[in-house]
């Protein structure tokens, strides 16, 4: 176990700014985190926790963290149980996601794909339930190992237990702040089914002019992501600032008598998705700066660290994107990203 005080975060998280926290905690390995949450019972139990996985999610509202901050550092992966169609692999927490993904890919077990190049770490997948292309870390999910913060016990989560939805899970919710994962095991077929018809997967395979298969759709996936977004160790941001709306279908259909080119994704036979990046484009912000925080000029979700922003300064520039999309098309957009004081 590591422990740092007065300790950087600057590299530690994708927006780049100069937090520092009081103290800083690293583990390895379940015994560890048991004994650390001792620790914090006793020793620490007046002060603030954050968790942090690969800080791709976070924006610190303040450059001085006055608690501690935990990170897992619990690596590796094994398969539990296999059998004709499915792999059951078992994943450290800290491991993180993308080299997990490039694993999986080599050995031919579908299903993460389509979410290559996302940032953070196994644990975070679990609590944030990631998405990308039409694929969600819930699709593959089937138990999560945590520990409770409170007890030191730990438990698994089923799948159907962690209450998933766009975005969301119990960990963000109901649970937020009494466990810590420590695995998550994931579901992969041997006989993978594609999923292309989200974004512009097939545009990017035809471009590739391999086929199918998926190494091509992670390298297509990857090719769209790094023509959008923009690389945290130039320019600090946290990836789609903000979620994209569910909306009730009779709401899409009043935007549409204006915006008749407004793209829109089905949910269910009541509810429709729509881009919170296309609206935000329409409202003008897209490439626009607010002081030293801007709207990326790739992609609209995006919000961006100029070189030496707050957080105070992005949470006014999502202020003022928020009120424009609202007065514009009566839509509320909400950050994705966790705000930290």
């Amino acid at each position: 176990m590591k422990h740092y005080t007065d300790y950087s975060l600057k590299s530690l998280h994708t927006f780049g700014m100069d937090v520092r926290a009081a103290h800083f905690v690293e583990y390895t390995s379940v015994d560890e985190l048991e004994a650390l949450l001792v620790r914090m019972q006793s020793e620490w139990e007046t002060l603030p926790w954050l968790h942090m996985g690969g800080g791709s999610n976070l924006l610190f509202t303040s450059d001085y963290y006055q608690g501690v901050i935990l990170h897992s550092a619990i690596k590796g992966w094994q398969v539990v149980d296999e059998d004709e169609v499915c792999v059951h692999l078992r994943v450290g927490a800290g491991v993180v996601w993308d080299e997990l993904v490039a694993y999986t890919v080599a050995q031919g077990w579908g299903g993460m794909e389509n979410l290559s190049l996302i940032p953070g770490e196994v644990g975070a997948s679990a609590v944030q339930n990631i998405g990308a292309y039409g694929m969600e870390a819930k699709d593959l999910i089937e138990t999560v190992d945590t520990i409770e913060i409170a007890t030191g016990t730990s438990r698994t989560f089923a799948c159907e237990e962690c209450g998933y939805a766009y975005r969301q899970s119990v960990f963000k919710s109901e649970l937020k702040g009494k466990f810590v994962v420590t695995h998550v095991t994931y579901r992969l077929q041997k006989n993978p089914v594609f999923h292309l018809d989200y974004g512009n997967i097939r545009a990017e395979l035809e471009r590739i002019g391999e086929g199918i298969s998926l190494d091509t759709i992670r390298r297509a996936v990857i090719r769209i992501r790094e023509s959008k977004l923009p690389d945290p160790q130039v320019t600090g941001n946290a990836g789609s600032f903000f979620m994209n709306p569910i909306v009730p279908r009779a709401v899409m259909e009043h935007i549409r008598e204006a915006y008749p080119q407004m793209p829109f994704y089905e949910v269910d036979t009541e509810r429709v998705k729509i881009p919170a990046g296309w609206m935000i484009e329409q409202c003008g912000w897209k490439g626009r700066a607010l002081g030293r925080a801007a709207v990326h000029d790739k992609q609209a979700l995006v919000l961006v660290n100029l070189g030496g922003a707050t957080g105070r300064e992005i949470i006014a520039l999502s202020d003022a994107v928020r009120h424009d999309v609202k007065e514009k098309f009566g839509v509320d957009i909400h950050p994705e990203v966790n705000f930290i004081g």
